[in-house]
């Protein structure tokens, strides 16, 4: 759990590995992600993100997307490298999975990414695109605030993707979604993940 409040207490990332990553855009199937202990699923890619991957719709081809929980990159990756003329944020909590998403951007070619701790984002940024695999497990009144934190700054028309499993709440996350004034609807469903659609008003 502490992947999703701190970066773990050490000097630095120390020894990396590698994971694949199966990209749904263009003509590249598969890259390599760099990946270190004590960031959020660092042997493989999480199922939920894969599910999410899969069913995502192309990003727009210009604009600003957000990743919100970015861990090493394999959301903020997939979409930069479908949308290369947009500016693509990466935030998260955990210092080292931003590293690892900024080396995994760069090693990538993508320069549009900017890897960010959530308060470091200027507050006038909006967005058209956002992706999450949500940190679920924090709680509630964490998770909602998260949410109502970035969804708040959706441009209109803009759209959120959301992946949460049936077991963790996806169905009540939706409907408190739906009451918090965005729009929502299950875009598609693989696993027992829910993916969830959130729009503005």
């Amino acid at each position: 759990m502490s992947h999703y409040f701190t970066t773990p207490d050490d000097k630095g990332i120390g020894k990396t590995s590698s994971v694949p990553l199966r990209l749904p855009y263009g003509p590249v199937e598969e890259v390599q992600l760099l990946t270190a202990p004590g960031v959020f699923s660092a042997s493989r890619v999480d199922p939920g993100t894969s599910v999410l991957l899969r069913a995502l719709p192309q990003p727009p081809a210009r604009g600003t997307s957000l990743d919100i929980g970015c861990g090493y990159g394999p959301l903020t990756v997939a979409v930069a490298g479908a949308s290369p003329d947009s500016t693509h944020w990466a935030v998260d909590v955990n210092d080292h999975a931003l590293e690892l998403c900024r080396r995994n951007a760069e090693r990538l070619g993508l320069r549009g990414v900017r890897c960010a701790r959530p308060e470091h984002v200027p507050d006038d940024v909006r967005f058209d695109f956002i992706v999450s695999n949500p940190a679920i497990r924090i709680g509630k009144p964490q998770l909602h605030a998260m949410l109502r934190h970035w969804l708040d700054r959706l441009v209109p028309g803009g759209k959120a993707y959301l992946v949460v499993h049936k077991h963790l709440g996806a169905d009540s996350l939706q409907r408190w979604l739906g009451e918090q004034g965005w729009p929502t609807e299950r875009y598609a469903s693989q696993k027992g993940f829910r993916i969830l659609c959130c729009t503005t008003a």
